[in-house]
């Protein structure tokens, strides 16, 4: 059984590689073919034809594609993501400085959506065509209905605007810019260990918000998942045994039913993660947030080809990392995937 695990995990492996160099490819080529003027976009579209074409010469783009290619492929294995035209840093820096405030307010999101999608579903499935689990449904479908977009302009217009509840766009107010010292990059995190609770409560105001409605969607989802696992456990012959021992419908759920549906709510919370993370990109324009998304937004505005490139690898790496390690979770504790690869 060993030898047959290394195996399959070898065969996983080889396929995250795979479809990681297939994104690659898909992405170069996009790219390359886009419309956008990467040339112009640094000497500037009023610059003589001699200029122009040195610049061409110089970010390689007057070389065939397959070239092209071969050379953004050896500077990615060494690092190299190339120069962004936006901010003339490599592109690596400028995303290591936003991917934090992506992954803060992603992470923020993911954490809410589980602590009340999960416990909503086994609750709309326990109380079967009960207000509960109508209510659940509801729920569900508005979140999958509505674009993200919409929700985060009337939140703004409702909690911040007019209620004034919660901080605006950005992560902090400008008067706290800069103060705290980016150790991980967590706003959160840093003004913690910073020993500034005043910042922190005023993170914590202009990312609550964003957080939320960014977890809404994923709420839906995961809400719906666990209604359906959950419903299919129910009619098990476990179940029925349990009830019939006098176990109430609650200590069923949790005792019996949650552990058996925990893998699957496992996979089901990882692609969620990654949807949170591609998700965000939308959230961030509206809010302002400096992740990321805005930072590919920007990109696109100007035609910085290095930095949406690379902005699109790592978001895609991160999805199918994070869909790669549900896989593994679920062939290490499902018996019956387990039983299927002996």
């Amino acid at each position: 059984m060993k030898e047959l695990s290394t195996r399959e995990l070898g065969r996983r492996v080889l396929q995250l590689i795979v479809s990681l160099f297939i994104l690659l490819c898909v992405t170069f080529v996009i790219g390359r073919v886009m419309p956008a003027d990467p040339v112009g976009a640094v000497v500037g579209e009023l610059a003589d034809p001699a200029a122009y074409a040195a610049m061409r010469a110089r970010l390689g783009l007057d070389l065939p594609l397959y070239q092209q290619f071969f050379i953004y492929l050896a500077g990615l294995l060494h690092g190299d993501f190339g120069t962004a035209i936006l901010t003339g840093n490599p592109v690596s820096k400028d995303l290591a400085q936003a991917f934090p405030a992506t992954f803060e307010l992603a992470t923020l999101a993911v954490i809410i959506s589980t602590f009340i999608g999960v416990p909503l579903g086994l609750a709309a499935a326990l109380f079967r065509d009960s207000w509960i689990d109508k209510t659940a449904r509801v729920v569900a479908l508005v979140g999958h209905s509505i674009p993200v977009f919409w929700f985060g302009i009337v939140g703004l217009v409702i909690f911040y605007a007019g209620l004034d509840w919660v901080g605006g766009p950005g992560r902090v107010d400008v008067y706290y810019e800069g103060i705290v010292t980016p150790r991980t990059g967590l706003m959160l995190v840093d003004s913690l260990l910073e020993g500034e609770p005043e910042i922190f409560w005023n993170a914590l105001s202009h990312i609550i918000l964003p957080a939320i409605i960014l977890a809404y969607a994923a709420m839906a989802y995961i809400t719906r998942m666990a209604r359906s696992f959950t419903l299919e456990q129910l009619n098990q012959d476990y179940v029925i045994a349990a009830r019939a021992k006098g176990v109430g419908p609650a200590n069923t759920v949790i005792g019996h039913v949650l552990p058996n549906i925990a893998v699957q709510l496992i996979t089901v919370l990882a692609i969620s993660y990654g949807n949170l993370l591609e998700g965000a990109v939308v959230t961030e324009i509206v809010f302002s947030w400096p992740g990321i998304g805005q930072y590919m937004t920007n990109a696109l505005m100007i035609g910085d080809m290095n930095a949406i490139l690379a902005a699109t690898i790592i978001v895609g790496f991160i999805f199918m990392f994070l869909n790669f390690v549900a896989d593994i979770a679920y062939a290490l504790l499902d018996p019956r995937t387990r039983e299927a690869t002996q």
